[in-house]
C-alpha cells in the first residue's frame, strides 16, 4: 500500500491538547496520532478528563485507543476504537469532504452495548494547527445526538 492512501490523515500526526463540552460536563482532552507497524496503521491514543459535576463530584477520566486501517477489499478506512469502559467501536469511513477539511466515520458495529446503538466521529480542520471533533451517539431507532464536541490545538515540540 502506498503512503498516498494516508494523505487525508497526515494532518493529524503528532500530539494535541484541547477542551470541549460533553454530555457529562466540560472536558480537557489530550490526543496523539502516529503511524505504527511499518505505516500500515494509524494509532490514536486519547484521554478526556471531565470536570466534576453534580452526578459525579469526582469527575471522570475517559481513555480510548484506536487503530485506523485501510481495508483493500472494501476500499475504505476502518477505525477500531477500544474504550476503557469496555466498548469497542468499529467505524467505517463515511466521508472525506472534497476539500479534505472534514472527515467522518460511522459505526458498523459496537461491542458490549445493547443492540441498535450507533456512533459517529467527525473531524473538521480549522487551520494548520487546529481541528474540532464531534462525537455523536444514537440510541436504537433514534437520531444522532452530540455527546461531546472538542477543539484541539497542536502541541509544538521545541
Amino acid at each position: 500500500m502506498t503512503q498516498e492512501i494516508w494523505a487525508p490523515f497526515n494532518f493529524f500526526i503528532g500530539a494535541w491538547k484541547g477542551s470541549g463540552q460533553g454530555r457529562p460536563s466540560h472536558l480537557h482532552v489530550e490526543r496523539k496520532y502516529e503511524f505504527v507497524l511499518n505505516g500500515k496503521f494509524l494509532f490514536v491514543q486519547n484521554k478526556s478528563i471531565y470536570e466534576p459535576q453534580e452526578k459525579n463530584p469526582k469527575g471522570e477520566i475517559h481513555e480510548d485507543w484506536g487503530l485506523i486501517s485501510y481495508d483493500r477489499t472494501r476500499e475504505t478506512f476502518v477505525f477500531r476504537q477500544f474504550h476503557i469502559e469496555g466498548f469497542v467501536n468499529q467505524y467505517l469511513l463515511e466521508n472525506i469532504a472534497e476539500d479534505g477539511q472534514t472527515i467522518g466515520f460511522v459505526t458498523e458495529a459496537i461491542e458490549n452495548i445493547a443492540p441498535g446503538w450507533k456512533a459517529k466521529e467527525s473531524y473538521r480542520i480549522l487551520g494548520p494547527d487546529e481541528f474540532v471533533e464531534i462525537f455523536e451517539l444514537a440510541a436504537p431507532d433514534k437520531n444522532f445526538e452530540i455527546y461531546s464536541e472538542s477543539q484541539f490545538q497542536r502541541v509544538h515540540v521545541e
